[in-house]
């Protein structure tokens, strides 16, 4: 009774609740990327499948910014899925309250952070734009910026900042255990600190979408399954060091064709 009383014996509601929250979120960052894909212009200005041919305007950048922050939440929060779900479950056993407000904190840290890194990412392409360095597709127009991309996340992957961040994702209890702060602000901090690793794992990466375009499906799905792999799968390190090679051997091939 007693655990009953306390909420310990509930860890498959709690999972239930907060998948339901995960997926809700990824579906949403989904609908408003197929949104913006079927209008087939980035910013919803200008006529189909053209985008704004002089500066953007206020508004412009804010759908930019909301549309980088679809892409990075769509593309990151598969694999933070299991650190969100593993904080609820330790929230739970420690007996605190409000389980679920403060998964949500949580999870608010992580966007958070995505949202600094989207709006880096608009300012980019707003300074791409307005110096003629986009073409139609919102991708960086000259080739060899993209095979630069390529080479300097391929060679990123071997590093050791790479891979002791994703040993902090592929193995989060360490970082639940180590850095447990109480109350709802302190998941909130939480959330912001694991999301600091997540994306020092993947920044590079996600910084493909850049020179591909914003709107690019089929790298961004290609990117979710990369990202997927190396955090999931039992050789992730081998992964992320195999697909190294492949990204410096692609963006090579293209520099030097």
């Amino acid at each position: 009774m007693a655990h009953r009383a306390s909420g310990v014996g509930r860890p498959g509601v709690d999972r239930t609740v907060v998948l339901t929250l995960l997926v809700l979120v990824a579906a949403l960052s989904w609908a408003y990327l197929l949104f913006r894909f079927g209008r087939l212009s980035p910013l919803g200005t200008g006529t189909a499948g053209h985008v704004r041919v002089g500066p953007y305007h206020a508004d412009d950048l804010a759908r930019l910014l909301a549309l980088w922050t679809a892409v990075i939440a769509a593309m990151m929060l598969p694999a933070a899925a299991p650190s969100v779900l593993l904080y609820a479950r330790v929230k739970r056993l420690v007996r605190e309250r409000w389980v679920y407000p403060s998964t949500f904190l949580f999870m608010l840290g992580y966007l958070f952070v995505w949202t600094c890194c989207a709006f880096a990412a608009t300012l980019a392409d707003w300074q791409l734009h307005d110096a003629g360095g986009l073409d139609e597709t919102m991708a960086i127009a000259h080739p060899t910026v993209g095979a630069l991309a390529l080479v300097a996340a391929g060679v990123y992957q071997w590093t050791p900042a790479k891979h002791a961040c994703l040993d902090n994702c592929r193995a989060p209890l360490a970082f639940v255990l180590t850095h447990w702060r109480r109350g709802m602000w302190g998941a909130f901090r939480m959330g912001v600190a694991d999301a600091r690793y997540c994306t020092g794992c993947c920044w590079l990466l996600l910084a493909l979408v850049l020179p591909a375009g914003v709107l690019n499906l089929p790298v961004i799905a290609g990117l979710i399954a990369l990202i997927l792999a190396e955090k999931l799968l039992p050789g992730g390190h081998v992964v992320a060091c195999a697909t190294g090679l492949g990204l410096v051997g692609l963006g090579t091939a293209l520099l030097f064709p």
